[in-house]
């Protein structure tokens, strides 16, 4: 690892920051790299936007300058790779999870400054859409929606916060609506209505790929995601009370909304296109009243459009590392898991055990059930199966698993609110157990292979066939 000396001779060397530990130069190591695209100058805000970065994602972020007319230019596409968010922590991809999950267990406290760069200019006149160019996304969206915003809560008696993304429908020049789903923000603001107390908030526009990353952990509530962000940094995330309230932000974000949510108001919001690649549904939802905007000299302003690779992997990632915590503590057998793109990175759960004993891989299953409502259906497989591989997965199902013996199905427990086929959130979970009885006879389930396959240097061993290739065969 490259290491920074600081000036002073007594200093001690210091670890240089990984590559993803600021947006700008998250952006530049794409440019060098390759994989930042700049878009046409003065892409259409509605539907334009989001066209384009669809068509680059998972290829290449995306730079719009000039969208709408607008001067702050929009970035979409940031994390759209497994390899990219290895890549933004600078560990190997095949170590990912398990960086993720060791930051979730040994969070760094952050580091307060004054005067920070998100600091650098103040409105209070709020007009949302004339400041920030919001763009709206797929055909049925209720109009412009902020995306990649964390919207930050803090405890007003423990000073604890929460950070998560929600989608935040533009519903006036300084009105939010915020789709808050049974999670801590959630819990947060039900305590302070309780009491007759609108909640302070922030919305933090434009982060660094690692607090992008760190605000999804799935961890207890009380566990402020900003100093996971810190561990998966190496060091304290720089942060900075709001101006409003006593909320701390990342002091280097792009952009930073100030207000709160306002007790017993709600209003109309959605529809507006999730992750499962449907709508979300039009209902009455809370409310947010912006107070203040704050931002960079020429900020960033970050989407991610809903149901990209991003919108997909974001949610996905560390929600893997986190499910492989929370079962490695009850299920030492376990050694891998992987939400699939099939299952909207939410839904599906391929767990790898290596296992000891009858039962044990139901037993997983319940135990997975449990981590998160969203998990709807989980396959446990042995440990020749890559998890990562969907047609390893389903090969592990059609050749293991019998649905009279190895099917388990739990009824009316919460899923995901977002999964249409639910009944306002109720459904079903099933779990598949693909492993091999470890009654079996040896050579029943022993995997066909061909000795030595791997290890042949095929580029030695082969040449391309040339035009008369048939009447070589026989000089």
């Amino acid at each position: 690892m490259t290491l920074q000396t600081c000036s002073s001779p007594a200093a001690e060397t210091v670890p240089a920051l990984p590559v993803g530990a600021t947006l700008r130069g998250w952006l530049d190591h794409l440019r060098r790299t390759g994989r930042l695209t700049l878009g046409s100058p003065g892409m259409d805000l509605v539907h334009g936007v989001a066209g384009l970065a669809n068509r680059l994602d998972g290829t290449s972020a995306t730079v719009f300058p000039h969208p709408g007319g607008h001067s702050v230019p929009v970035v979409s596409g940031l994390l759209s790779r497994r390899a990219w968010m290895a890549e933004a922590m600078g560990v190997p991809q095949p170590e990912l999870l398990r960086h993720f999950e060791q930051a979730c267990l040994e969070p760094v406290p952050s580091r307060e400054v004054a005067g920070p760069p998100c600091q650098q200019v103040m409105h209070r006149d709020v007009d949302l859409t004339r400041l920030l160019p919001i763009p709206t996304h797929n055909e049925h969206d209720h109009g412009a929606y902020i995306t990649a915003g964390l919207l930050i809560t803090r405890h007003p008696d423990t000073g604890v916060q929460n950070v998560a993304i929600h989608r935040l429908q533009v519903s006036g020049p300084d009105r939010l609506g915020a789709l808050l789903l049974p999670r801590h923000t959630l819990a947060f603001f039900q305590e302070q209505e309780a009491a007759g107390r609108d909640l302070d908030v922030a919305v933090v526009i434009g982060v660094d790929p690692l607090t992008l990353m760190a605000s999804q952990a799935i961890v207890p509530i009380g566990h402020d995601e900003l100093e996971i962000s810190g561990a998966l940094r190496g060091s304290a995330l720089p942060v900075a009370r709001c101006l409003t309230s006593e909320v701390r932000v990342p002091a280097d974000a792009e952009i930073v909304l100030e207000g709160r949510l306002l007790r017993n108001v709600r209003e109309p919001e959605g529809p507006f296109g999730e992750f499962p690649q449907y709508y979300g549904e039009r209902a009455l939802r809370h409310v947010i009243q912006v107070s203040a905007v704050t931002h960079r000299d020429l900020p960033l302003f970050h989407t991610i459009v809903g149901g990209s690779m991003e919108h997909l992997l974001l949610g996905g990632i560390p929600r893997e590392a986190s499910f492989l915590s929370h079962l490695r503590r009850t299920f030492p057998s376990v050694r891998d898991v992987h939400l699939s793109r099939g299952g909207t990175c939410r839904y599906h759960l391929a767990v790898q055990i290596d296992k000891r004993s009858e039962g044990e891989a139901k037993n997983v299953i319940l135990g997975a059930l449990a981590v998160h409502y969203d998990v709807k259906h989980v396959t446990v497989v042995d440990t020749d199966v890559d998890v990562h591989d969907p047609t390893e997965v389903e090969w592990a199902v059609a050749t293991r698993f019998q649905a009279d013996r190895d099917l388990v199905v739990v009824a009316g427990t919460q899923g995901s609110k977002l999964d249409p086929s639910t009944e306002d959130g109720v459904g079903a979970k099933m779990g598949l157990d693909a492993t091999v009885p470890l009654s079996a006879p040896e050579m029943t389930f022993t995997r066909i292979r061909v000795p030595g396959e791997l290890e042949l240097d095929v580029q030695s061993l082969t040449e391309p066939a040339p035009p008369d290739w048939l009447e070589g065969l026989t000089r």
